[in-house]
């Protein structure tokens, strides 16, 4: 099989953390850019400005890890995010005076209240738990990509400070990875050179050295930022930062890169415990229906490949959004409507990722016209997206939504049938669809990963879903000091300190037990 660079994948993806963060897609591929440059005139060797590069790239891989928890005390926890990254929390006049309106006023009328109380009573839990789940997601996301431990350990560091008052460990100056420091360093300096010009970027650096920032590392950059930043702004960056890759290229077989979409699936869908798994579970429908339609080798594998990514585009809309209990109004469904065509711009940047951007972007049109976000008809809609489109329908219905319990599979298929009856699906394609997620028997698993016992992957499933210690133990029948202790066990087993982890955990390992066909 034909060897492909891994740069090339996770610089197309890299646009899902851009989106994640709220940020314009190649902002992650600047940063990176830059960082890759700061390290050679720091004199890096070529191992650890590998281990730059791609912590860089990935550096807000786990940006959708707190979202949901976020939610909870922020109607757009993206505008959050944005204030976020400028704000220097060392310098409370830049809280009170910078952050804390900037984010009450970019609030939805009628949250700016809600808004104002959380940044003011909930600020720190609100950050210790982001850290931590963004850090520890971003961990086992290189770990699930085969990358080094200096990048697995940059990630896991991301957020430490050189002063020590980072997180989650507070390490302290040269404890801290290089690969943290050096691309902490190139995100701000990417960051205010965006929006305020070298100025800005040279001013942002010097005032956060010595707190957040490496000295000599913030020193070497205002040393050299009229070239660096004058530089990045010549160059297409997305396709630069493939072509600068530090020597030796890592290169990856064909099946790293299902790997490598399942893994971007799979931590999309952290943004709720209502999606989680849902890309898996897309792509295995998908896959078994084009086998059963009798499709090529090659129109069997788009369609898996699709099937992981489609949904990657919900990273652009806020959690405010997707976990409304309620109808949502006509302003909010139109932000709905376009998440197809985010995917379709996150795949579209990548030469590998590029086929599969028409499949992945047409998962929510109809045969009858009615779907989005094209309202394509029948003739423009091959095989492999129609199997997509009813894999994501059928999906989607077993799994709970804020509005709705989840489905039976029996109801979910009748309702499949009776859209494909009223022209919205391809019949054939359901009858496919259908008997791929059979509705026959159910497996029974009881050899599970990393020796957990029948009990601890039902708590590690509640832990999953966003449950709380005590709502795990009135569901168990158990005190709540009992599930607490099985949530500790099940951590300590599988290697977490948080949910979001622990969610990745379980979809990483098909533990969602509704979605295991």
């Amino acid at each position: 099989m034909k060897e492909l660079r891994l740069a090339d994948l996770l610089v197309g993806l890299s646009a899902v953390t851009d989106l994640g963060m709220g940020q314009p897609i190649g902002s992650a591929a600047r940063a990176c850019l830059l960082a890759v440059r700061l390290a050679e005139i720091a004199g890096l060797s070529d191992v650890e400005a590998r281990d730059v590069y791609y912590t860089s790239l990935l550096q807000h891989i786990g940006c959708t890890a707190f979202s949901h928890e976020s939610a909870r005390f922020f109607a757009d926890e993206q505008s959050v995010k944005q204030a976020t990254q400028v704000t220097d929390f060392n310098d409370p006049k830049d809280i009170f005076l910078g952050y804390v309106p900037t984010i009450t006023k970019a609030a939805p009328p009628g949250e700016r209240g809600r808004t104002l109380l959380s940044a003011l009573v909930s600020s720190r839990g609100i950050t210790d738990g982001y850290m931590l789940s963004a850090c520890e997601v971003g961990f086992n996301m290189a770990r699930r990509l085969g990358l080094s431990e200096g990048v697995q350990q940059g990630l896991l560091q991301i957020f430490e400070s050189w002063n020590g008052k980072g997180r989650p460990r507070k390490l302290k100056g040269e404890a801290i990875s290089k690969a943290s420091r050096v691309a902490l360093v190139a995100h701000y300096a990417s960051l205010f050179d965006r929006m305020g010009g070298s100025a800005a970027s040279t001013a942002a650096i010097k005032k956060r050295s010595g707190g957040y920032l490496d000295p000599s590392l913030a020193e070497t950059f205002c040393d050299h930022a009229e070239t660096l930043l004058s530089d990045l702004a010549t160059v297409d960056v997305l396709k630069t930062l493939c072509a600068e890759e530090p020597k030796p290229e890592l290169v990856s077989p064909q099946w790293r890169i299902d790997e490598t979409l399942r893994a971007f699936g799979d931590v999309v869908d952290l943004k709720a415990p209502y999606f989680h798994g849902h890309a898996a579970a897309v792509s295995s429908l998908s896959e078994r229906a084009a086998e059963r339609l009798g499709l090529s080798a090659e129109e069997v594998a788009g369609a898996r490949r699709a099937g992981c990514v489609a949904d990657v585009g919900r990273a652009a809309i806020a959690n405010g959004i997707w976990e409304q209990p309620r109808a949502l109004h006509s302003s909010e469904w139109a932000l709905v409507r376009l998440h197809p065509y985010h995917t379709e711009q996150v795949l579209d940047r990548s030469e590998t990722l590029a086929p599969l951007a028409p499949l992945a972007g047409a998962h929510h049109e109809r045969l009858d016209g009615s779907g989005y976000y094209r309202r394509s008809a029948a003739s423009a809609l091959p095989i492999s997206t129609r199997i997509i489109a009813a894999a994501d329908s059928y999906a989607a219905m077993v799994e709970p939504r804020p509005h709705r319990a989840a489905m039976t599979r029996e109801r979910a298929a009748e309702e499949l049938r009776s859209h494909a009856r009223a022209g919205e699906f391809d019949p054939d394609v359901v009858d496919a669809l259908l008997e791929a997620a059979g509705h026959a028997t159910s497996r029974v698993r009881r050899d599970w990963p990393m020796g957990l016992s029948d009990r601890q992957v039902e708590v590690l499933r509640l832990v999953a879903d966003g449950h709380s210690n005590r709502a795990i133990a009135e569901q168990l029948h158990i005190s709540a000091r009992t599930a607490e202790h099985h949530v500790q066990d099940v951590y300590a087993k599988i290697g977490v300190s948080s949910r979001a982890a622990a969610a990745l955990f379980a979809m990483e390992h098909n533990l969602l037990g509704p979605k295991d066909w």
